[in-house]
C-alpha cells in the first residue's frame, strides 16, 4: 500500500485558493440569477434542463436522473415552480401513465432571460479574464478530472446545468 503523507504548503495553497475562487464564483453567478432574473440556481437548472428537451418535457424521473437530484428534491422544487407558473405537470408517454412535468410559457419566457443572464455573468466573471490558452488548459484539466473521478457510463456531456 501507497504511503500516506500530507501535502506540501504550496499544494494546500493552490488547493485554498482554487476553492475560495469556485466557492466566490458560485456565489456570484447564484446572486446574479437572483437579481437579474429573479430565479435561484435550483429553478434555474430546472427551468434550462427542461428547455433542452425535447418538446419542453420529461418525466420526472428524467428529471431527477438528469439533474442528480434524489425525487424529494424534485417535487418539492417542482411544487413552488408550479406556483409560480413555470411548469406544469403533464401525462407523458404514449400511454399516457408516466408523471410528466413540461414548460409553460411562462417558464420558456423564463428560461431564455435567465439564460441571457447567466451567460452574461459567466463571461464577466470566468471566461472574460482567461485568455484562449488558459481557457484550453482549463477544459481539458476539467475533462481529466471528469474522466477520472466519474466515468463516463452512458453519460452525455453536458448533462446537467451549471
Amino acid at each position: 500500500m501507497a504511503e500516506t503523507r500530507t501535502l506540501e504548503p504550496e499544494e494546500w495553497e493552490l488547493w485554498d485558493t482554487w476553492m475560495r475562487a469556485q466557492r466566490l464564483l458560485t456565489r456570484e453567478l447564484e446572486r446574479g440569477l437572483q437579481r437579474d432574473s429573479g430565479i435561484s440556481k435550483a429553478e434555474f437548472s430546472v427551468l434550462v434542463t427542461l428547455w433542452r428537451a425535447s418538446g419542453r418535457e420529461m418525466r420526472v424521473g428524467e428529471l431527477s436522473e438528469s439533474l442528480d437530484w434524489d425525487k424529494s428534491r424534485v417535487s418539492h422544487q417542482l411544487t413552488r415552480m408550479e406556483n409560480r407558473g413555470f411548469v406544469r405537470r403533464t401525462q407523458y408517454g404514449a400511454d399516457g401513465r408516466r408523471a410528466g412535468i413540461g414548460l409553460t410559457a411562462e417558464g420558456h419566457r423564463a428560461a431564455q432571460r435567465a439564460i441571457l443572464v447567466h451567460a452574461d455573468n459567466i463571461r464577466r466573471h470566468f471566461l472574460g479574464s482567461l485568455t484562449p490558452e488558459q481557457a484550453a488548459v482549463m477544459r481539458a484539466w476539467s475533462e481529466q478530472v471528469v474522466d477520472r473521478i466519474e466515468p463516463r457510463c452512458g453519460k452525455t456531456a453536458g448533462d446537467g446545468a451549471s
